[in-house]
């Protein structure tokens, strides 16, 4: 069977964008101190893949033909049906996503958007909004486990790395299942609006005050741990807390 063309290079794009900026803020979130310089990151690299999101999701609509969600919006008796036929080595191929990976990637796509409102309400001093935001992030841990875990029972089953495809853009499947084009302009006009907002937004960011505004709207965010000063009107009791701290850390120095 050739290998054709299957995936354009807005959807290779933004897998990898969504890919990498989940892990980097995942890292930052996880591994890093709460209260140290890089942790607002986490929230500002959020923000700029959920941008990458909402033109996916454009694109999922007028996009190339397996990129359109409607050519993987199967429903879950096709899931059960996909995931009990390759367990027993009787497996359907599939040119774009097979039904596993398409409720996998819905469910994350779901879960950004919601960690996504969780942490702009989080970031407008809503402390209530951090459970929700913790219970969404470890719930995309999950979701992602699930991708990854389906990546590789694909793997040994159907002995393709299907990994490489996102890469190359093409797998194995019948000539008719090609798409017309790599869509390049497509990409690079989607990839400037994410590289323009996120340049915006990190040029507007204070560090001294752990703040940033979100390009073209321009609400500002506190982006300190727990959503300290509070969006507007917040800066006051952020600096007093970001003094006390400096204080008790000159007080641990001497």
């Amino acid at each position: 069977m050739p290998r054709v063309l299957i995936w354009d290079l807005p959807v290779r794009a933004f897998h990898l964008v969504f890919a990498g900026g989940i892990a980097a803020a995942a890292c930052i979130a996880l591994l890093g101190d709460d209260d140290g310089p890089l942790f607002p990151h986490h929230a500002m690299i959020g923000l700029t893949v959920a941008v990458a999101l909402l033109l996916r999701i454009a694109w999922g609509v007028a996009g190339s033909r397996h990129a359109r969600f409607a050519s993987f919006a199967y429903g879950p008796r096709a899931v059960i049906r996909y995931m009990t036929d390759t367990l027993r080595g009787k497996g359907q191929r599939f040119a774009g996503h097979n039904p596993g990976a398409a409720h996998a990637a819905f469910a994350m796509y779901a879960l950004m958007l919601l960690l996504t409102v969780s942490g702009i309400t989080l970031a407008l001093g809503n402390r209530d909004a951090k459970d929700a935001h913790e219970v969404f992030a470890y719930a995309m841990v999950a979701a992602i486990g699930a991708h990854l875990a389906g990546l590789a029972l694909h793997t040994v089953t159907h002995r393709e790395f299907i990994a490489a495809s996102m890469v190359t853009g093409r797998k194995e499947a019948d000539a008719s299942e090609a798409i017309k084009g790599p869509y390049p302009l497509v990409a690079a006009i989607l990839a400037g609006i994410v590289v323009t907002f996120a340049v915006a937004l990190w040029s507007s960011y204070d560090s001294a005050a752990a703040t940033a505004r979100i390009p073209v709207i321009g609400v500002q965010l506190a982006l300190g741990e727990d959503g300290e000063g509070g969006g507007e009107g917040g800066g006051d009791e952020h600096e007093g807390r970001r003094r006390s701290r400096d204080h008790r850390r000159d007080r641990d120095e001497d």
